[in-house]
Parts: structure tokens; sequence; C-alpha cells
């Protein structure tokens, strides 16, 4: 299920519910400047803390990927301007990334790695009844050769990201994934019926949390904490391997969170996109919430 369905999944959802969750309008590209508004980078898809200097984030969005300054602008990191989905950093090497999605023109890319910054791309493998679009993956830190990838069926690659091979047909629609930190094969979903975990590198699932709630994000962070949002909860921490669920924050109002990312030097710095293109920032691990200057 890709950024646009899960925001209308949301809607629904929302409606069903009787609360209003509505997304954020779908803003054509930027392209009159290199350089623009926060506000104005519309549709992520994802994002990551730059690990060269942890005051920047790069934002991977419909037309291309952008680079955060302290000014409360963001600056295209190169001229092009793919959709980038699936946008994960590679943990072994700092400014090295994975994704997926499509080009301008349309079709699908594949999974692709840059080692400069997100500037330049090149496909490593088209995936399993590829090219692939994988809307999320993830590389686990335990072992970053081993990838996870979500694209109809949960797909891995353990040789970073050449060949991959089909886990399973997932048993629920599948929102986001994260690959454990500790463990090689164990990877966690948010999914319509709520938080998922394998054990055995996404060939059968169990139900991560008692509390069936659509979940909608779930990243594992550098220091082994995972955290993730449940619909009508709020955002949930636990610390691998328990599933021990806590609720950390829960003051989002009216939106949700789709993306997530952790700031590896330190880990009460957080950042989160909401599904109204809302880039939030934390300072104390969650507890509290602002939106990043722009």
């Amino acid at each position: 299920m890709n950024d646009v369905q899960r925001r209308l999944f949301v809607r629904a959802l929302a409606a069903a519910t009787g609360t209003l969750l509505l997304g954020a309008a779908l803003a054509g590209p930027v392209r009159a400047a290199e350089t623009v508004r926060l506000s104005e980078v519309s549709h992520l898809h994802g994002i990551a803390v730059d690990a060269t200097d942890p005051s920047r984030l790069y934002l991977a969005s419909h037309h291309g990927v952008w680079l955060t300054n302290p000014d409360g602008t963001a600056t295209r990191v190169s001229d092009n301007r793919n959709d980038y989905m699936g946008f994960t950093p590679n943990p072994a090497r700092p400014g090295s990334f994975f994704a997926s999605g499509h080009p301008e023109r349309g079709g699908n890319l594949g999974v692709l790695s840059s080692s400069d910054g997100a500037r330049t791309w090149r496909q490593v493998s088209a995936g399993v009844n590829g090219p692939v679009d994988f809307h999320s993956m993830d590389v686990s830190a335990a072992d970053p050769n081993i990838l996870y990838g979500h694209y109809g069926s949960v797909q891995v690659s353990r040789d970073g990201g050449k060949t991959w091979e089909m886990a399973c047909r997932p048993p629920a629609d599948i929102f986001d994934l994260a690959a454990s930190g500790k463990d090689p094969n164990t990877v966690y979903a948010a999914t319509r019926s709520g938080l998922m975990i394998s054990r055995d590198a996404g060939r059968t699932w169990q139900a991560a949390s008692l509390v069936q709630r659509p979940a909608t994000m779930v990243v594992t962070a550098a220091n082994g904490t995972v955290y993730a949002f449940q619909v009508g909860i709020g955002l949930l921490r636990t610390s691998e391997p328990s599933l021990a669920w806590q609720t950390v924050g829960s003051g989002f109002g009216e939106s949700v969170l789709l993306h997530f990312a952790s700031d590896p030097t330190d880990p009460e710095r957080l950042y989160a996109v909401t599904d109204k293109n809302v880039i939030l920032a934390s300072q104390d691990g969650g507890k509290t919430w602002k939106p990043l200057q722009s």
C-alpha cells in the first residue's frame, strides 16, 4: 500500500470513527528554485537524519530528495526529480541510502543504492517480479547485508540488495516495515490490523501488540528502541526484544505519523512526518513535539 492509499485509508478510518484526519493536499513539483521553504516540499515518502551533520534531515519526496537547512529551507540534493519510496539509510555507511519508487516519467525503479548523499543512484536489483516499487524497505543494523522490502509480498535480500527472494504474502495490508537492530531475522510491520512481528525473516508473522488498531509506521533506532504509531493511541515505544509497548506521546490531535527518524548521535532527538505533510521534531524522546521551522 503506497502513501496515497495510506492517506486515503486514514481518511476513511477517520470518517468511520467520527474523527477528521485530513491528509495534506498534494502540491505540484517545486521546479522554479533549488532552495525553497521547507513547507513547499510536498508529498514526503521518507525522512532520515544526515549522519555527517545531525542538524539536517534528508527528505525523500515525490519530486526528488531534499536536505533541510537551519534557516527553515530545504535544498534539492540534485536535479533528479524521481519519486523515491522505501527511502532508508545504510547503517554501515554514513551518507549511503537505499530506495525504490518511480522515475519521473513513470514505471518502477527497482532497488536503488546511493553512496554520495542521495545525489546519484544506481539500480542494484530489479527485485522479485520486478522492477519492484518497494513502498517500505529497511536495512538490518544487526547485519547490513540483510534488507526487507514490501511489494505485494514481503521480500528479503541477504547480499546487500543484489538478489531477493519471496518471504511471504503478508497477513494484512502493510504500511511500513522495520528490521530489528538486534536480530537480522526479526522484522516488524505496521499493518491495517495492528503491529506484527516475524522472527524468521518474514516467513511467518504474529501480533506484536495486544491492541488491534491500525498501525501507520514502525521504526527501529540505533540503540535498540522500537517506535510505532497506532491510530487512536499515539506514539508507542519498546526496547528489543521486549514487546511491552509504552505510550510515549498522544498529543498529535487529528494527525497520524507516517514516517519517522531518530538521531543516531542523540536518542532523545526524534523527527516525524504526519499525514498532513508536517515535519515534527522532539528533543525529549517523543514526549513533546513541535513543527520543524519552515
